[in-house]
């Protein structure tokens, strides 16, 4: 079945507003980067940008901040309040509670944040914004065909089984009185500006023109990154994949280092000859701000922000929804490995220190992400959960996080927070370094020279082991053993990750199948594994997906086996 027309063509498309709901980490950026970049379209006047932000207790305030020409972003994000009073001075950057601003819009971006309720999706507030939307577009001029973006991340078939239906509800036909697409973002807190601007991006639609027309709208801002065109499914596979695939290496590297701290190896050489072997090698085995990209990533106190968590189930929410048997996916069973990281961190710590519960802990950095002020699913809240309830003495600092933050209130923590390091440091025993702040770098001697610390504990690969050699204190860390690891070891776990990459792979193609054999009806719709792994490439933080080879052998050492690469997730289905 071929796709009707479309009302819409790159030769016909005026823009002359453009809506963005939701100025978040996300939204703030597109907004401000969008409205800067003085988008014409159709049209000889720079197209205006209105964002829209709902008149909420937590976030109602961002309209007058932004109208004053204040990103509403706090931590370090480079460029992006220069670029915001620039585009509000010159009279194209506004922001506003009312959704009815939307109502004579060209395009609308959607920024709503997604998340996940058990094995689901949790689509709460991102209805209660396209209910407000719809009712805004239903009004719309005649003849106006608007444009609407979702940059949120989306589990595979919402767009069309969802989105498409909501619309329809209020009269607006898809590929007919609008056009539905998605450009699921790849940002990271701490570049923002700098991660649109560079980075491949996504373009998908419901109707093949769709992916054009955001394609010719964001390369205005996407500088020197491209623009990827496909369908709606496949934008939606291929984002979640990428967290989701981050995730499982995340976990598989967290299976290494615990083998590592039981018997004192040097995780990070270990990491260094695996990832040169991989031909994956990057810079963050030294520098606590470079993001890691290796096969082998870095395991820290957890695994924390918006998307990780949530990403891996979000891609599989129809197979769990229909039934099908879940025991083999190394995505799942990754989340399950992730999960316990706060807590067997503290173990770690006990396990050189001593025991702990008596003493006074100060956890610096509560922030996910190290230079952010962003506390989504923070490990630190999960570890200071932990030393709640097991009635051990904390105070948490962060140069960031404010004590009003949502999560600190959502977990009752803000009696435990502190944006006094001197106060944070002259509390504790010991201190347990969280999140890799450039501020604690740079206030390292200040760290070291506390006299009442007894000993220190790195699950941030920020600091090394010769830094406290002329202090006190006592240094330990993830992955800081000290004897050199054998080089059959470093074979094993080499033999290891290609053993889960290939499960992966083989997981990847058993639900490219399934989403094909349930939710497509035509070709343009159709995902292809090829596709999905050339798409999947392009994200900036590696997203390798190899071809699905069966695992022949689980690698042994000693007896001993990886979870990840011993559960195969193996399928008599395989068609790419």
């Amino acid at each position: 079945m071929e796709s009707p027309a479309s009302p819409l063509s790159l030769g016909n498309w005026k823009v002359s507003k453009i809506g963005v709901i939701g100025p978040g980490i996300v939204g703030m950026p597109m907004a401000s980067m969008l409205a800067n970049a003085k988008i014409r379209i159709g049209t000889d006047e720079p197209a205006k940008v209105v964002v829209v932000q709902r008149n909420s207790e937590n976030s109602g305030w961002k309209v007058d901040a932004i109208n004053s020409g204040r990103s509403v972003i706090g931590g370090i994000e480079p460029e992006l309040d220069l670029i915001t009073a620039q585009a509000v001075q010159d009279g194209i950057l506004s922001a506003s509670h009312d959704f009815s601003v939307l109502t004579d819009a060209d395009v609308v971006l959607v920024c709503i944040q997604t998340d996940k309720k058990g094995l689901e999706p949790d689509y709460g507030p991102m209805f209660g914004g396209l209910h407000k939307l719809a009712e805004a577009l239903a009004k719309k001029p005649a003849g106006k065909v608007p444009l609407v973006i979702f940059e949120s991340t989306l589990a595979p078939t919402t767009m069309d089984t969802l989105f498409r239906e909501h619309f329809h509800k209020y009269g607006l036909e898809e590929g007919k009185d609008i056009l539905l697409g998605n450009s699921p973002n790849r940002v990271m807190p701490g570049r923002l500006v700098e991660r649109i601007r560079e980075s491949d991006k996504l373009a998908g639609g419901l109707h093949p023109e769709t992916p054009k027309l955001i394609a010719e709208l964001y390369k205005r801002i996407v500088i020197n990154g491209q623009m990827l065109q496909t369908n709606s499914l496949t934008a939606e596979i291929v984002k979640t994949l990428e967290n989701a695939y981050r995730d499982v290496r995340i976990a598989f590297s967290t299976e290494v280092v615990r083998y590592c701290d039981e018997r004192n190896i040097d995780f990070y050489k270990v990491r260094e000859k695996v990832n040169r072997r991989l031909s994956q090698s990057d810079a963050a085995s030294f520098d606590p701000n470079a993001v890691p990209s290796g096969g082998i990533l870095i395991p820290m106190l957890g695994v924390g922000g918006h998307c990780l968590p949530k990403d891996g189930i979000l891609l599989w929410w129809r197979n769990i929804e229909k039934g099908s048997d879940t025991s083999r996916s190394l995505i799942l069973e990754s989340r399950k490995i992730n999960d316990q990281s706060p807590k067997y961190s503290f173990l770690q710590a006990e396990k050189e220190f001593g025991n702990l519960h008596d003493k006074k802990i100060a956890l610096l950095g509560v922030a996910y992400r190290f230079n952010s002020e962003d506390t989504r699913n923070s490990p630190t809240l999960m570890l200071a959960n932990y030393l709640k309830e097991n009635n051990v003495n904390y105070l948490m600092h962060d140069p960031y996080v404010k004590p009003d933050d949502q999560n600190i209130l959502r977990y009752g923590q803000q009696d435990h927070l502190t944006s006094d390091l001197g106060q944070a440091l002259d509390f504790a025993d010991y201190v347990i370094v969280c999140t890799a702040h450039k501020f604690y770098i740079d206030n390292f001697e200040r760290i070291a020279a506390c006299g009442n610390v007894v000993g220190l504990m790195d699950a941030c690969n920020i600091f090394n082991r010769a830094d406290f050699d002329k202090t006190p204190i006592k240094y330990t860390g993830i992955g800081r053993g000290v004897l050199e690891p054998a080089n059959d070891f470093a074979d094993f776990v080499y033999e290891s990750f290609l053993a889960m990459e290939r499960g992966m792979a083989l997981e990847l193609a058993d639900l490219i199948n399934f989403y094909n054999e349930n939710y497509v009806s035509d070709e343009y719709n159709k995902v292809r594994f090829p596709d999905v792994q050339r798409l999947a490439k392009t994200c900036s933080t590696g997203c390798e997906i190899v071809d699905p080879v069966p695992v022949d052998t689980i690698p042994l050492y000693n007896g001993f086996s990886f979870i990840l690469s011993g559960k195969r997730y193996v399928t008599g289905k395989v068609s790419i």
